[in-house]
């Protein structure tokens, strides 16, 4: 495993000034977003081998139905071929630097696809239903290297959050490959205040 992937994952949180704007859910014509349904997992699977996440099986996925809130397991279906295209999930998952903690997680979409707003759909849908569900510290995990993943994210609102110290220069790096501005002035350093 390269250095790069060893690092600690990059945390951002939903700004408490969001909270009460929900994103807007644009899915584009030919595609149908809906929740999960048993017998999608093949489908699931696949797309998430596609986007460069491990082989996923049942035996992995089983233990995140005890976190997925409930129609918060978001998948948008590219209705001429019928296969899930792309992904996302809304889970309930507490942790120390998150209390009451919902997290947007395992966002995946199909190389085929890209370019056409569906991660921006899945993450929107999954934000809202976490809001919907009354959370207010809202957190996603991820790595530098998920460039796609990152301008979602920020162009939806998100903002990182300085939680180690090399924290800064690694959203140093992020903001050049995006072309994205710079403000750390503006982030979070720490623990987000608990809600």
């Amino acid at each position: 495993m390269s250095e790069e992937r060893k690092k600690e994952q990059l945390k951002m949180i939903w700004p408490e000034q969001l909270l009460g704007s929900p994103p807007a859910v644009h899915v584009p014509i030919g595609y149908t977003l809906r929740t999960y349904k048993p017998g999608d997992e093949e489908g699931w699977y696949d797309v998430m081998d596609l986007a460069g996440f491990s082989r996923w099986n049942y035996e992995m996925l089983k233990p995140w139905f005890d976190h997925i809130l409930p129609d918060g397991f978001f998948m948008i279906e590219h209705r001429a071929s019928g296969k899930i295209v792309a992904t996302a999930m809304a889970t309930h998952r507490p942790q120390e630097i998150h209390p009451f903690g919902g997290e947007l997680g395992w966002v995946a979409g199909h190389p085929e696809h890209s370019g056409k707003g569906l991660g921006m759909a899945v993450c929107a849908s999954v934000v809202r239903r976490l809001l919907q569900s009354g959370h207010k510290n809202i957190y996603l995990n991820t790595d530098d290297w998920r460039l796609p993943a990152l301008s979602i994210y920020l162009r939806l609102g998100w903002i990182p959050l300085l939680y180690l110290p090399d924290m800064e220069e690694r959203w140093r790096d992020v903001c050049a490959n995006l072309d994205w501005p710079f403000t750390p002035e503006e982030w979070p350093e720490g623990h987000p205040k608990p809600v």
